[in-house]
């Protein structure tokens, strides 16, 4: 399976805007520009936003398996994931992605949710693909 995605620009970096489109056709013509990285979304999105809500998904997905395999099919998982861009030397840079996750697990003990949630972060390829690059956090909380 291959993933794709498209993105047109125009103009310089700061006074320049652009779209992003999924291949998929879910999500197409998504505004992005350079403010919305580093200032406000103001209506449009970023590219760390976009990973942000990849690995929300991921997230869940593995999480949702992992609790799966122990016997424990999550009711419902509710994922937040929250990238910070920061100005580094020598120049801009994902640094943290903190993961939050509300679950509703019937059955399921607190100790092994918990032990379940750290699992799911090491077994999502998001999080592999960020790994060594990005510090990445996991609260979880069993509701």
């Amino acid at each position: 399976m291959q993933s794709r995605a498209t993105a047109t620009w125009e103009g310089d970096l700061f006074t320049g805007s652009g779209t992003a489109s999924l291949a998929s056709g879910v999500a197409s013509d998504l505004p992005v520009s350079w403010p919305s990285r580093t200032e406000a979304a103001n209506g449009k999105t970023s590219p760390e936003e976009l990973i942000a809500a990849a690995h929300a998904a991921c997230y869940s997905m593995a999480f949702s398996n992992g609790l799966s395999g122990r016997g424990f099919p999550p009711a419902r998982l509710d994922t937040t994931a929250e990238a910070t861009f920061e100005k580094m030397e020598p120049g801009w840079r994902l640094t943290t992605m903190a993961l939050s996750v509300r679950g509703n697990v019937p059955g399921i003990g607190a100790e092994e949710f918990q032990e379940a949630a750290a699992v799911a972060k090491d077994g999502c390829p998001v999080s592999n693909a960020l790994k060594g690059n990005v510090e990445i956090s996991v609260q979880a909380v069993l509701a």
